[in-house]
């Protein structure tokens, strides 16, 4: 049994070790998340890619296989969060966690049944943000990280946002290891949170081709893209999106809707519902319409490559971690070493050293 690391993430949550799972779209479902809790660590479900019935179907699932905390990532901007909300009420999810734009009247409402709310920020002042408006802590992922992300690195942003708020600060963005781990709290992060390195397990629902895909990949195999979805997206620099950075824009606008009407046909979401979202996105995030149609391009192009495992028409949403990642271990030897290996390095560094003489 690995000895624990102490930390103000662990005490906030109930959890054993200071490492989150990300809520990572059609990746972070179930199974994904039940193992990581059981694990010891904060597991999140990725409910943006989920019908609301999915989602409750989702919660129920996790719940059967572990009773141990885990969390769910909303988007603040959906039509039905308010309902979302409730329903992570109801069934007594422990974390609430918000990827983009979460709203202060749905942080009040959370904190009120007693939810612990990390949202995630890319920015040390909307880590302020969120903070004055009662959030318990906040993930921040530098540039290194996987999916939408920003232009500044972890070793930067992070200590701009601790040094900003007072509450327990989460780092994401090129973790992988123990060695990760222990800078992370030398810094004076509360834990570390890890998306491509939980999709590189063997819980992980992603087919077994494109996780070797994944790992045949070097640190140079990964790009920012404004093509998938007119925001900035670290993804696998494969021949689709090679092809997706060199389209005109009218192309990618044009594929966007197609692809608008496919994830509606799957989802059963009316236009209405879509248009709403998309009006939505446009106020809290100060996007273009033209951002706008090229978000719906994100669920079915990462679908198409997360779980139909078509890498040929999908894209693969990647950390730069990938590069140097070389194995599928389970979640438990996954947390297990990690934390043995970070708390063996904090160690030797405070071990005494014999003088030079």
């Amino acid at each position: 049994m690995t000895t624990r690391l102490h930390t103000p993430l662990t005490d906030l949550v109930g959890i054993e070790h200071p490492i989150v799972q990300t809520g990572m779209g059609w990746v972070a479902g179930p199974r994904l998340v039940a193992a990581t809790a059981q694990a010891g660590g904060l597991g999140i479900l990725a409910s943006a890619t989920m019908t609301f019935a999915e989602l409750e179907a989702a919660i129920a699932k996790t719940k059967a296989n572990t009773d141990r905390p885990f969390g769910v990532n909303i988007r603040a901007d959906a039509t039905d969060a308010p309902e979302r909300i409730e329903l992570l009420i109801r069934e007594g999810v422990r974390v609430a966690s918000f990827a983009l734009a979460p709203k202060r009247e749905l942080i009040a409402r959370l904190k009120a049944a007693g939810v612990v709310v990390i949202p995630s920020v890319g920015a040390a002042k909307h880590a302020v943000k969120v903070a004055s408006w009662g959030a318990d802590a906040v993930i921040v992922q530098g540039g290194e990280g996987g999916g939408h992300t920003g232009p500044v690195a972890t070793t930067l942003l992070l200590p701009s946002v601790l040094d900003a708020v007072d509450i327990p600060v989460v780092a994401a963005g090129g973790f992988f290891d123990g060695r990760g781990l222990a800078a992370a709290l030398a810094y004076g992060a509360a834990g570390v949170a890890m998306g491509t390195r939980f999709l590189l397990t063997r819980e992980s629902t992603v087919p077994d081709a494109v996780k070797q895909e994944y790992l045949r990949r070097g640190l140079q195999d990964t790009v920012v893209s404004l093509k998938v979805d007119g925001m900035p997206h670290r993804v696998l620099n494969t021949e689709l999106v090679a092809r997706l950075e060199h389209s005109g824009r009218w192309r990618g606008l044009a594929a966007a809707v197609g692809n608008a009407a496919k994830f509606k046909s799957m989802t059963g979401m009316r236009w209405s519902t879509m248009v709403r979202d998309g009006l939505a996105m446009r106020r809290t995030k100060d996007l273009s319409w033209s951002q706008v149609v090229m978000a719906a391009n994100t669920p079915m192009l990462l679908r198409a490559g997360l779980v139909e495992g078509n890498t040929q028409a999908g894209v693969l949403a990647a950390g730069q971690v990938t590069g140097i990642i070389d194995d599928l271990p389970t979640v438990a030897e996954l947390v297990d070493r990690i934390v043995a290996d970070a708390i063996a390095r904090i160690e030797a560094l405070a071990a005494p050293r014999p003088s030079a003489e």
